[in-house]
């Protein structure tokens, strides 16, 4: 029988909460971080997808936004320049992940 995933707002957050912590403590690598995705997805019911990856998208822009502003503050607070290099990777994640659309297979 197979296992049901919560597609809560709450459970998508805390799931993709729980992997950056393991990413930035250094418990997974980012492929492991990727392949526990994979898992996560494909144990979402097929109906379900759609709310979960809408889900998804609104964490990862939030969390966009919210890493947008410790830098900022962080920049600001040691009176460093700002430099538009390092604020692009965290932009163009944003931008794939706005126009992502997650297949059955993922």
């Amino acid at each position: 029988m197979p296992q049901e995933v919560s597609v809560s707002y709450q459970a998508v957050k805390s799931k993709v909460y729980r992997l950056i912590d393991a990413l930035v403590v250094g418990e997974k690598t980012e492929a492991e971080v990727q392949e526990s995705i994979r898992r996560w997805w494909d144990l979402i019911h097929p109906a379900d997808r759609p709310i979960a990856q809408k889900y998804l998208l609104l964490v990862l822009e939030r969390s966009t936004l919210a890493l947008d502003s410790v830098e900022e503050g962080l920049l600001e607070a040691t009176g460093a320049p700002r430099s538009s290099e390092s604020a692009k990777p965290l932009k163009l994640m944003s931008r794939i992940v706005k126009q992502s659309t997650f297949s059955p297979t993922i």
